[in-house]
């Protein structure tokens, strides 16, 4: 899987890219990152992207052409079907299911990310983009947004996980988890690993699990 992220800041993107299971699976060459900057993109002589919204309001907008030749650029380099989501607060909440679509229809992944006021709205009326967030808040930027988004995806992609089989979504699990000591006491208060995770009954863990997953 190709990644091309759009991004006024693709510094940000380093210190998490570069460690742990993204990490790897960048240095297995399970996945590439390539980062397009739109002031790279623009004919100012100044590298000026951003300009006052119409309509008048506060802050900055993103210059659309910038963009759109960013976008260009990274389709130039794709060699089969690109999907292209534009990250934004209204747009719909990306999912578990998503991200397996995504790995199933799709080797290369354009993610566009937002800032200042946003984007001129006219890059969509170019190319055929969906509108994702990462939840119901906002954020300073779309680059938290794009790092989201390629960590879920990658993580549907065999061997970015040591046991593919590890993916909580791919078996009975629950947000609750326990590990040695079997007990272990803090301030005179004892703290005591469920008994049924101790049993060996594994159709009683499962149960447990389940149902610790549903009232978390």
């Amino acid at each position: 899987m190709i990644f091309h992220i759009i991004t006024l800041f693709p510094e940000s993107f380093d210190s998490y890219f570069s460690t742990s299971i993204i990490g790897r699976a960048i240095s297995d060459k399970k996945i590439k990152v390539k980062y397009y900057n739109p002031r790279d993109f623009s004919k100012d002589k100044h590298n000026r992207i951003d300009q006052k919204p119409y309509g008048g309001g506060p802050g900055m907008v993103i210059e659309a052409l910038p963009v759109i030749r960013a976008i260009e650029k990274a389709k130039s380099k794709s060699k089969g079907k690109v999907k292209i989501y534009f990250l934004s607060p209204g747009g719909k909440q990306f999912s578990t299911e998503n991200a397996k679509k995504t790995t199933k229809s799709y080797k290369e992944v354009i993610i566009i990310c937002g800032r200042y006021e946003g984007i001129d709205s006219r890059i969509k009326k170019v190319f055929k983009m969906e509108y994702v967030s990462i939840g119901p808040y906002v954020v300073t930027g779309g680059e938290l947004g794009a790092m989201i988004l390629v960590d879920t995806i990658s993580r549907q992609i065999k061997g970015v996980l040591g046991d593919f089989d590890s993916r909580e979504e791919a078996r009975i699990s629950s947000h609750d988890v326990y590990t040695r000591p079997e007990v272990f006491e803090y301030k005179g208060k004892k703290y005591k690993v469920p008994p049924v995770l101790l049993s060996g009954n594994h159709k009683a863990i499962d149960e447990f699990r389940s149902k610790n997953k549903e009232n978390s």
